[in-house]
């Protein structure tokens, strides 16, 4: 591939420079021979964005998502790594299942790396392939989709991970007090849905996040806390580290961005795990991932079948699609609001989830002289409006259909290789 000059683009310190290119790094521009010329003037470049919470569907008999369509949705949306999560079909919750993944994952368009199941199937009941999974180099692990319910089974996992310095990653859900048909949040009004209570009680989230806290506390094993919601959670967050506890914390995009008015209306584009919340809740979000109480953005990609989302609210899969927009969103809630600067987006989108995810050597990375050239060039006045039907994701259970949002991103490279380019190179 040849050089690649990159003129008087803007990094998020705010300092104009230039970048050149030279296969997968960054180099000395006055290195270029006959280099491919990107005039970048007006234009910001961020280092490519990581995400620890994105399910790509595949392997399953009947994906509603390829690795290949995920992965070129997350390049559209910035992204040049992805955590892949373990509720696939079969599970990755085995060695073999780890090779499997990453054999079909060879030609994706951006760094997957696999998430490891914590109990065997997803099912709770007894602690996964831990050590052989390690053995293949997967650090991070996840039930995502169910909570570890049992403490003594979650305990025994943070052990087993934490031995090797790995993260164990909690989807923060009492099935007690928020059980299997809970779709709704408290406060929200809708008519009789099922037979058993719909309702997903905030206290089912606050609940598991204080019990864990207390286990990675004892253990001193890394917990992450998945798609974290209310204010209530935010604080147990907050108390969490002022303790000194091995926790970090991420948010999602739609949890930023939408509200709970909108499960009212029983559209299941809008039912997701946990649920859209209240203008209370979004303001506390917001304000955490500021000030580094919630260290970054994870966006849940959830794509499902048509054939999964059109049906009655509560028999719904929850979830929603979010890799191509996910940056938009962050820049409406964040920076457009002025809570958050150029430098912290890169931070809690970018820098930290590589360090969290153990990916920090080759993700994350400064734009400097030497470094892999992995980075999204964006435009900071670019609008649409969103057209699920548009999107290269294969999933069209699209929330924010309609709105009217920042589109940043122009082009994605993954160590030197463009992965998506919105625009025709100028020599």
């Amino acid at each position: 591939m040849s050089d690649i000059l990159i003129k008087d683009v803007s990094l998020a310190s705010g300092v104009r420079t230039d970048l050149g290119i030279h296969a997968t790094r960054f180099v000395d521009t006055a290195s270029l021979v006959q280099p491919v010329v990107i005039n970048a003037s007006g234009l910001m470049a961020l280092p490519g964005l990581v995400d620890l919470h994105t399910h790509l569907r595949e392997p399953s008999p009947q994906p509603a998502e390829t690795i290949s369509s995920g992965t070129l949705a997350a390049a559209k949306g910035g992204f040049t790594a992805v955590f892949a999560m373990a509720n696939t079909d079969p599970v990755t919750d085995t060695a073999s299942a780890v090779r499997n993944l990453r054999t079909l994952a060879a030609d994706a368009h951006a760094e997957v790396i696999p998430v490891g199941a914590i109990t065997r199937g997803l099912q709770g009941r007894e602690v996964s392939e831990i050590e052989a999974m390690n053995d293949e180099g997967v650090n991070f692990f996840s039930d995502d989709g169910f909570c570890v319910m049992d403490a003594s089974i979650m305990r025994e996992a943070l052990l087993r991970v934490g031995y090797s310095g790995g993260v164990v990653a909690q989807h923060s859900q009492d099935h007690n007090i928020a059980g299997p048909c809970a779709c709704v949040p408290d406060g929200v009004e809708v008519p009789p849905l099922a037979e058993e209570d719909t309702t997903w009680h905030r206290v089912a989230e606050a609940s598991i996040i204080a019990r864990d806290v207390q286990l990675a506390m004892d253990t001193g094993t890394h917990l992450h806390i998945c798609h974290i919601s209310t204010a209530e959670a935010v604080d147990v967050v907050r108390w969490a580290k002022e303790k000194g506890a091995p926790v970090t914390a991420e948010v999602t995009p739609h949890h930023l961005l939408l509200g709970s008015e909108l499960v009212g209306s029983l559209d299941t584009r809008f039912k997701v795990n946990p649920p859209l919340r209240n203008d209370e809740d979004r303001h506390a979000l917001r304000l955490a991932l500021a000030d580094g109480t919630i260290d970054v953005v994870g966006t849940d990609h959830a794509p499902h079948l048509p054939s999964d989302k059109e049906k009655p609210f509560p028999q719904a899969k929850p979830g929603m699609v979010g890799l191509e927009w996910a940056l938009g969103v962050v820049i409406e809630t964040m920076i457009n609001t002025g809570l958050m600067d150029w430098v912290t987006l890169a931070k809690r989108t970018s820098h930290t989830p590589a360090r969290i995810g153990k990916i920090s050597y080759c993700q994350g990375r400064p734009l400097a002289i030497s470094e892999r050239a992995t980075f999204t060039l964006i435009d900071l006045t670019r609008r649409a409006i969103v057209d699920k039907d548009l999107a290269l994701t294969q999933g069209r259970n699209n929330p924010y259909h309609g709105l009217d949002l920042p589109d940043p991103v122009l082009a994605t490279f993954w160590e030197g290789r463009p992965t998506y380019a919105s625009f025709l190179f100028e020599s």
